[in-house]
């Protein structure tokens, strides 16, 4: 009986090490996959770290580049601005050099028809003829004031003082041969003034050359 008591006792001992070992290994089995588990959960976490730090500076860089290419477009403005500007006051500078120039032309071409004008204008001087002589002169002082125009270009434009001036000048050309017609005029009436006169003072030299 003993003897049995004994072996049971044995057996008694011998599971409970089977049990106590069984559960060890459980134990360190469970250990392990939380270690695994740990392991897992701070490499997710730290990669989601990461992600979030990459994505951070990536707003940053993206931000970064939008204001780089803003003050890129502010500068390009400024510089059109400018250069719309400068275009500006060349072409103002240019067209008030192109209206002092016209301008300037029209002054002359007015003062020179004005001056031409004036010199028709003028009557001719008196002169220390009397009689029939004086008579004439106050005839030509008649037809003269009768052609004479009242010269006003004030208010003509280029093309109308390019008309006026070619009027002018066709006038001024008639007067020129009318001045000639009349000169050849004077010649041969003073020709044929001093004609008889001629011929008696020839006659007298052929006399006294017969004399001597």
């Amino acid at each position: 009986k003993q003897e049995e008591e004994t072996e049971s006792v044995t057996v008694f001992k011998s599971g409970f090490k089977k049990k106590s070992y069984t559960s060890d290994i459980q134990k360190k089995r469970q250990n392990k996959d939380l270690v695994e588990l740990q392991g897992l959960i701070d490499a997710h976490f730290e990669c989601r770290k990461k992600e979030e730090e990459e994505l951070i500076a990536l707003k940053e860089r993206i931000e970064k580049r939008r204001a780089e290419r803003a003050e890129q477009q502010r500068i390009r403005s400024e510089k059109e601005k400018e250069r719309q500007a400068k275009r500006e006051e060349e072409r103002r500078i240019r067209e008030e050099r192109d209206q002092s120039k016209k301008a300037d032309e029209e002054a002359k071409k007015k003062s020179a028809l004005s001056s031409m004008g004036s010199k028709l204008q003028q009557p001719p001087a008196d002169s220390k003829r009397g009689g029939k002589k004086e008579t004439e002169r106050e005839k030509k002082k008649k037809i003269l004031a009768a052609r004479r125009k009242q010269l006003n270009i004030d208010h003509l434009n280029e093309d109308k003082l390019k008309e006026k001036i070619k009027e002018l000048h066709e006038w001024m050309s008639q007067l020129e041969s009318e001045k000639f017609d009349h000169m050849e005029r004077l010649k041969r009436q003073k020709y044929e003034v001093r004609k008889p006169f001629l011929s008696v003072v020839g006659a007298r030299l052929s006399a006294q050359k017969r004399h001597i």
